[in-house]
């Protein structure tokens, strides 16, 4: 008996890189891939360097390492067809290209460098894999480390999608000044907003959306920060959707506001990577929220973004 293809989806994230591994169904067949493996590392490929245009010399090892051990899972699991997924950080600076180049190399893994309009429509389709959203528009967003994308879509229309090279390793160095912030450090961040998201102002007065869907890690960690409220058990990889209310986003973020990095670091749910990132990602999740109105429903935060979106895309193919 033939055996099945078996497809492994990298997306390297600025913070986090993703390995996702999946049998393929038989063609033809209705069935669902079945999930051999996933697991992420926290990569933060957009540290020390960013900002500057380039990949750090330790963020530069990191991925490669990190590539190394995707390769040894890939030849692992008998593996037929790889594609991986670079984003923000590796677009961006200017030796993302000659990174590309030595993980092929080093691991024959050929790197897709994709534009943020790609990385939009990716998410938005992985986003669809996981909420429902029905036939009213939505504001779908991902918060990367480098950039963030912003969809407005319902369950089978793309309204209008951007990426903007605001993330939140870059709104961390621009913003992070003083540790708790001071409410000077929040206004700055949230006036920079208000002008940089100008086109996304005018695409919500546009299509109206009716409520907030998020995507990636500051989403998964307020999850895991609800649950932790809760004294609720969160498994380590959380299921396709979270509803997250917006007390708990709002308790969260007063906290987050008013402690220290050692303090945040206690936090029960707290991510240590994304114990400063978070603190920024939030003054962006209230400007949303606030700025657009979408304080009548609470948020859903999906657990399937890029990869997922590439997968899916894939099946229909």
């Amino acid at each position: 008996m033939t055996k099945s293809p078996r497809l492994a989806l990298i997306d390297m994230g600025t913070n986090t890189f993703h390995l996702l591994i999946v049998e393929m169904p038989p063609t033809g067949s209705d069935a669902e891939p079945t999930v051999l493996l996933r697991t992420k590392v926290g990569v933060k490929l957009g540290e020390g360097g960013i900002s500057n245009g380039e990949i750090a010399p330790e963020a530069y090892a990191r991925a490669l390492h990190t590539l190394a051990a995707f390769q040894e899972e890939i030849e692992l699991h008998q593996v037929t067809d790889v594609r991986a997924t670079a984003t923000s950080a590796v677009r961006s600076a200017r030796n993302g290209a000659e990174l590309a180049e030595e993980i092929f190399e080093q691991t024959g893994i050929k790197v897709d460098i994709i534009p943020g309009d790609r990385e939009a429509e990716l998410i938005c389709k992985g986003m669809r894999q996981a909420v429902a959203l029905g036939q009213s528009p939505h504001l779908l967003v991902d918060i990367g480390g480098g950039s963030v994308e912003f969809i407005i879509a319902n369950e089978d229309t793309i309204f209008w999608k951007q990426s903007f090279e605001i993330g939140a390793q870059r709104l961390l160095d621009l913003f992070f000044k003083n540790d708790p912030l001071t409410a000077d450090d929040v206004r700055e961040e949230q006036a920079y907003l208000a002008a940089q998201l100008a086109p996304l102002t005018a695409a919500v007065q546009q299509f109206k959306p009716v409520g907030l869907v998020g995507a990636s890690g500051t989403f998964d960690t307020l999850g895991d920060l609800q649950a932790a409220q809760r004294n609720e058990f969160r498994p380590e990889m959380p299921p396709p959707v979270t509803e997250i209310t917006l007390q708990s986003f709002y308790q969260s973020y007063e906290l987050l506001l008013t402690t220290t990095h050692s303090q945040r670091l206690a936090m029960p749910g707290m991510t240590p990577m994304r114990a400063d990132m978070i603190v920024v990602a939030c003054i962006l999740i209230d400007f949303i929220l606030t700025t657009y109105h979408l304080t009548n429903s609470n948020i859903r935060a999906s657990s399937y973004a890029l990869k997922e979106g590439l997968l899916a895309e894939i099946l229909k193919a």
